[in-house]
């Protein structure tokens, strides 16, 4: 009996102490497991730390070009010179730099060392950048994806011109293109009326995010009490009327642009003087407008007088063909130089009250021959200046008529 239980006893130590291993081994791998994961995340912390470091920081300069031209604005951000000729010259072979405008953007990029990554210039809807890769400089064009879309509205002119049209969908610009359309044949200042009929037929193009970019007047369409029925289609970079006569003619309607004027005073042989109280003729017409309203020449011509002229304050005197001239008074500044060409629509100088003035206002005189005459009734006397020769009429009509029929309503 005392042999079995000496034997029990040795199993048991034996036992034990295999058990007392396997724990030993269990505890030390579990400490080499710890201790290895341990190590693992301090030596990614320490590859993190090594790459943020390495991580160059990226420094960035927008600019207009009236902001600073691109070649100061390189040598300012710490680029040599040796670079920054090699980026402009690269930059020209995808366009010509020395025709930037003032409102052209661009954007440069260095890296915290300073060296230079990229330029991007902003162009209207075009990218064009120069890179350094590799000690390399990559330059390209990115055109921006435009879409052109043919749409037309038409409507009744309740209150005002412009309220009328916005509601109708029309934006700003476009309104003021359809009466820059019609600014030979009506006076959208005087001659609109509630009641008068519109329509109109556009070219839109717009981005891939739907940001509109232009708008193009095809045809257009203007009824009224006052006008009668006048029609403008887009041919040959002009616009003609129905039968083929251009729509520029000879005098504008008016020499203020469409915008919030009157008429306070007409051509008449006696008139009482609002400063000098004394009767004597008005051989002119005067419009009431905003002060800096801008004033534009009725017609082609070559400026005869500009400067100060006594109770008229500053004031400018244009010839034109057929023996007219035209003379506006009492501007606030003056644009047209002595001897200088002026297109028809060109700005001649700026509404104000110099001189004997009571007001803001333009005094407009128009001379045919010598001889002082109402403008307000000889202007819709002009005759088109031009029409669309014989040979083309043809391809004119078949334009017209599809566009006609959606102006008046029988498609769209």
């Amino acid at each position: 009996m005392k042999n079995f239980f000496n034997k029990i006893y040795t199993f048991y130590c034996k036992i034990s102490n295999l058990v007392f291993y396997i724990l030993l081994c269990c505890l030390v791998a579990v400490s080499i497991f710890l201790t290895l994961e341990i190590q693992e995340k301090k030596l990614e912390k320490a590859r993190i730390e090594a790459l943020k470091a390495k991580a160059p920081e990226v420094v960035v300069e927008e600019k207009t070009l009236s902001d600073s031209p691109i070649y100061n604005k390189l040598l300012q951000m710490g680029v040599g010179v040796k670079e920054t000729d090699a980026i402009v010259k690269k930059l020209d072979t995808i366009m010509y730099t020395r025709k930037l405008r003032g409102q052209d953007k661009y954007l440069i990029s260095l890296d915290k060392a300073g060296n230079f990554k990229i330029i991007v210039v902003s162009r209207d809807l075009t990218h064009y950048y120069v890179a350094k890769i590799k000690e390399e400089y990559v330059a390209g064009i990115i055109d921006q994806d435009i879409k052109s879309e043919r749409k037309n509205a038409s409507g009744t002119i309740q209150s005002s011109l412009f309220a009328s049209m916005q509601s109708s969908g029309m934006e700003i610009p476009l309104i003021l293109a359809l009466t820059d359309v019609f600014s030979w044949n009506i006076d959208f200042n005087t001659e609109t009326r509630n009641g008068d009929e519109y329509a109109v037929v556009w070219e839109e193009d717009s981005t891939s995010k739907g940001g509109v970019v232009g708008q193009t007047i095809l045809a257009a369409k203007y009824k009224g009490a006052q006008t009668g029925t006048n029609y403008a289609f887009a041919f040959n970079g002009d616009f003609y009327d129905e039968s083929g006569k251009m729509s520029k003619r000879l005098f504008l309607k008016s020499p203020i642009a469409f915008a919030n004027f009157r008429i306070t005073s007409r051509f008449t042989k006696s008139r009482m003087h609002p400063i000098l109280r004394i009767s004597r003729p008005h051989l002119g017409i005067d419009y009431a407008a905003p002060v800096g309203t801008p004033i534009q020449s009725i017609a082609d011509g070559t400026v005869k007088f500009s400067g100060w002229k006594g109770g008229f304050g500053n004031y400018v005197e244009i010839a034109h063909a057929n023996g007219y001239i035209t003379t506006y008074g009492h501007l606030k500044s003056i644009s047209a130089k002595n001897g200088a060409r002026i297109r028809q629509g060109g700005t001649v100088g700026y509404l104000g009250s110099s001189g004997l003035s009571t007001g803001p206002h333009l005094d407009f005189r128009i001379k045919e021959n010598g001889k002082f005459i109402d403008f307000l009734r000889i202007k819709n006397r002009n005759s088109a200046i031009s029409e669309i020769p014989k040979e083309q009429m043809e391809e004119f009509y078949k334009v017209r008529d599809g566009y006609k029929k959606i102006l008046d309503g029988e498609t769209k």
